[in-house]
């Protein structure tokens, strides 16, 4: 099975951005944000998207399946 790897703290970093306001922007709670970080949780593509808009990077930058 692929292992999912996420890079949003660093692009979130990058842009200054807290969890908190970057779930703000893309209109999900902190703790989605968090478990996104912590490659818990898998994005809707939706989500995805809109991160990878926000923080201006690719969405396969972002998330990763090795």
């Amino acid at each position: 099975m692929a292992e999912f790897v996420c890079r949003l703290k660093r692009y979130r970093q990058m842009k200054d951005l807290t969890q908190e306001q970057l779930a703000e922007k893309v209109g999900v709670r902190r703790e989605t944000i968090m478990r996104l970080e912590k490659a818990q949780y898998n994005p809707s593509l939706k989500l995805a998207i809109d991160i990878s808009r926000v923080v201006e990077a690719p969405i396969e930058e972002i998330f990763i399946f090795k």
